[in-house]
Parts: structure tokens; sequence; C-alpha cells
């Protein structure tokens, strides 16, 4: 399976909090969720719905899969609609050392070590592993050369606070664009394949 991850990011590349409610993660002092829901127009809403549709399998880092457990795979309206219909019908793993009861049906805490577990579920067949959200994990991923196509969907704000999705410091990484598109709203997303290491001009 293709590993794809999907982030909502603002412009300054915050991930943290992004979901309805603006206590939703309030590590570090985070006092600015909730930025993201309503955003995006129409199209952008069904881009989103179509992409969770086209999951084979989904993977999540401890907190986000917590996070949707307790809406897309609890709240009765939420798994109605068709991205909890897909989130319900296809595999679910986690990645953590921490969690001990997945009590969501169709899920499994990945054991021991984890490049080697991420490792056999790529090479599963079917079409795409997808990460949702899981900054951290994504991370990971991106430092291990675990990903194959990276989706970006950045809504237009600035917060000025907040966990970002690529660190002060950390590896340099090369992307190629496979789509890029806008909504009436101002919300881009682009999907990117990873392509090595950047090019740099050479020092004097």
């Amino acid at each position: 399976m293709k590993l794809t991850t999907v982030t909502q990011l603002t412009v300054d590349g915050v991930v943290q909090g992004n979901g309805g409610a603006s206590e939703e993660d309030r590590r570090n002092g985070f006092e600015r969720g909730g930025w993201a829901p309503g955003k995006g127009d129409d199209e952008t809403r069904a881009f989103i719905t179509q992409t969770y549709q086209r999951a084979d399998a989904f993977l999540f880092g401890r907190r986000t899969y917590e996070l949707f457990a307790r809406s897309w795979g609890s709240i009765d309206q939420m798994r109605a609609h068709p991205i909890g219909a897909a989130l319900e019908k296809a595999p679910k793993y986690v990645a953590s050392t921490t969690l001990t009861d997945a009590a969501w049906p169709g899920t499994t805490v990945l054991p021991g070590d984890l490049a080697t577990a991420i490792a056999e579920l790529k090479a599963k067949p079917g079409g795409e592993l997808q990460v949702h959200g899981s900054g951290t994990l994504t991370r990971w991923l991106l430092a291990n050369d675990l990903v194959d196509e990276m989706i970006l969907t950045v809504i237009p704000v600035v917060l000025g606070q907040g966990t970002r999705l690529f660190p002060a410091a950390g590896p340099d990484l090369a992307l190629d664009l496979v789509e890029s598109r806008v909504d009436t709203k101002g919300v881009t997303t682009q999907a990117f394949r990873p392509a090595g290491r950047p090019q740099y001009a050479p020092t004097a």
C-alpha cells in the first residue's frame, strides 16, 4: 500500500488544535484551537471526503486516534457521515507504546518495532494507507523515509503559536508536486511526493 499523510496546517505551519473545539489540544499553553472547521468551500469538503473514501486502511498516532474514536467512532451523526462510514469499514492501526485498550472496532495497536510494523503494512496488497493529523507520527514517518505521498491543506490563517508540522531543525526533503488546487475561500491543497534530498548552491 502507498502511505499517504493528510495534514491540515496554517500558513505558519501549525498543526495543533485544528478541530472544532478550542479546548481540543491545550498542550504547552496553546489557546488558539479550532482554526480549521468551516474554512474550505464545498469542493474542498468533497475532496476531503473522497480522500477518506479511497483509503484501504488508516494509521494514527495515539492522540489523533483517541480524538477520532470519541467523534467519528462514537457520535451517531458523525458515524453516519461518509467519512465516518469510511473509517468504520477500513482497518485502523495505531502507533503507540502507551495505548492498551483500542475500543474502536477494527483497530490494531502496532506491536514491537514501529518501522518494521509499518513496512509490513505497506507491503500488504491494497491502494492506500492514510495518516490523518497525527503530527508527531507524520514527522517520524518523514524522518524515516516511509511517506510515499503527502497532502497538505493550508488554511489561510497565521496563528503565531502552536506545534508546527516541520521542526525548526530536522531532516531536509525535496518534493515533487503531484496536484495543486485552491478553493473560493483561499484554502489551498497540494499533494507532494518525496524526491530525495534538496540540491543546494555550492559554497563560495
